[in-house]
């Protein structure tokens, strides 16, 4: 275990100390002289990319609200002189959920098109069903270990589901 090529090994290091085990993965792109190197490399880009994120709302909301709430004569006073009309204050968040709420309901729309009526025989097979084949015997002899994907015929779910005969001895 101390042979110097184990060390720089991609495979897994499994390290285990007395109070636990951990099991590390060495980076082969990591140029070491020998040493394994600790799991702390900085910080990510999704770490700093959400930070920011975070920071940028609550800096917006802020200015939202100073700008929505704040009267005219204070704005004016600190030396903002030039905004936006305060319509848009409620305009735009308005325009937003009323556009929210009418995407939505295109989607379902849309979805409600798209698929077929209760009483349509595409509901049971369609271009895609498969029936079900007895497994087939290879020529050595062997079955085939899986069966391949097909579909349940309806007469076989109606039998299981609504058979009297099936269901007299059996807890579903």
């Amino acid at each position: 275990m101390t042979d110097p090529s184990f060390l720089n090994s991609p495979r897994r290091i499994l390290s285990l100390s007395k109070e636990r085990a951990t099991v590390s993965f060495a980076d082969p792109d990591d140029k070491v002289s020998g040493f394994p190197v600790s799991e702390e490399h900085g910080t990510k880009p999704s770490e700093v990319y959400g930070f920011v994120g975070s920071i940028s709302i609550i800096m917006a909301t802020v200015i939202y609200f100073i700008w929505a709430y704040t009267p005219e004569p204070w704005l004016h006073s600190v030396g903002i002189t030039y905004y936006p009309s305060r319509y848009w204050a409620l305009a735009l968040p308005s325009y937003a959920m009323v556009t929210i709420v009418l995407a939505i309901t295109f989607y379902i729309g849309l979805n409600f098109m798209a698929t077929a009526p209760p009483t349509s025989f595409y509901t049971i097979y369609d271009e895609f069903s498969r029936e079900h084949t007895l497994s087939q015997v290879s020529k050595e002899g062997h079955e085939q270990p899986i069966e391949p994907i097909s579909d349940i015929g309806i007469h076989q779910v109606n039998d299981l589901m609504f058979s009297s005969a099936n269901c007299r001895g059996r807890t579903l």
